[in-house]
């Protein structure tokens, strides 16, 4: 009867319990076996990911929000010079000021939170997160269409689904399988400075949801005739659905309404 008490529903508690599935994410987050100067795990749990991040790093500092699970923590990796267990919610981390990564099986409840943290941190360099399946599918445009959050930082991150993961991986098992995203800060965006004000607030224009149709959005702000031809630029049915424009295109519609 003690072991059901060491999981925290509110917490959303899922934890790794797969060896193999924790050494592949591990894998993904640090690709090509290389070490990463600083990396941060969110939700380090009982640590499995963190066993495995932790050779590929040259500091990890691993966050668990849960104190009956921090003391377990510290002594798995009292030898482990590396690991650095910080008890305490990871969202009220400041983010270092050099460069880090990220990593984590992410509390599904609190996905949302977790990656606006990581897009807000100007020296992250990458992020590699567990979440909800559908979430994943839905960020990185897999279901074949794009949301506002990824459109409107796609100048500076590049968004990616890299796998996809059993629920029968986790104990306990949750109600669906789990997504990895892979969130890397573009070395060059793909914007000056400069522009990113007016791209924000072209997308967010754009997804208001007014007139039914990107394009009638769009007219909003700009004259009919520019939108027209801002369509035709990139080759778009004045018909479509804001959330079928890939980012790609959102850049070429930027271009044409800015010039």
């Amino acid at each position: 009867m003690a072991r059901p008490a060491r999981i925290s529903r509110a917490l959303s508690q899922n934890f790794l319990a797969d060896r193999a599935t924790a050494e592949h994410v591990a894998r993904l987050a640090v690709p090509h076996g290389r070490q990463v100067p600083l990396l941060l795990e969110v939700g380090a749990g009982k640590g499995a990911l963190t066993a495995r991040l932790a050779p590929r790093c040259h500091e990890l500092h691993a966050h668990e929000i849960d104190p009956r699970l921090v003391p377990q923590l510290r002594a798995r990796f009292s030898s482990t010079p590396q690991v650095r267990v910080i008890a305490g919610d990871f969202l009220d981390t400041r983010p270092p000021r050099t460069p880090f990564a990220v990593a984590g099986n992410v509390p599904f409840s609190r996905t949302a939170d977790i990656v606006d943290w990581c897009l807000r941190a100007t020296a992250l360099t990458d992020a590699t997160l567990l979440t909800q399946l559908e979430y994943a599918r839905k960020r990185t445009g897999d279901y074949g269409s794009w949301t506002l959050l990824t459109v409107r930082s796609w100048p500076c991150h590049d968004w990616r689904l890299v796998g996809r993961i059993d629920r029968r991986r986790f104990s306990p098992v949750p109600r669906v399988d789990a997504g990895v995203v892979r969130i890397e800060r573009r070395r060059t965006p793909l914007l000056e400075p400069a522009a990113l004000h007016d791209w924000r607030k072209l997308v967010e224009l754009g997804f208001s949801g007014v007139g039914g149709s990107l394009h009638a959005s769009l007219r909003r702000a700009h004259p009919r005739r520019r939108v027209d031809a801002a369509f035709r630029a990139t080759r778009l049915d004045p018909r479509v659905l804001v959330g079928e424009v890939p980012p790609d295109h959102w850049l070429r519609l930027h271009q044409e309404l800015s010039s």
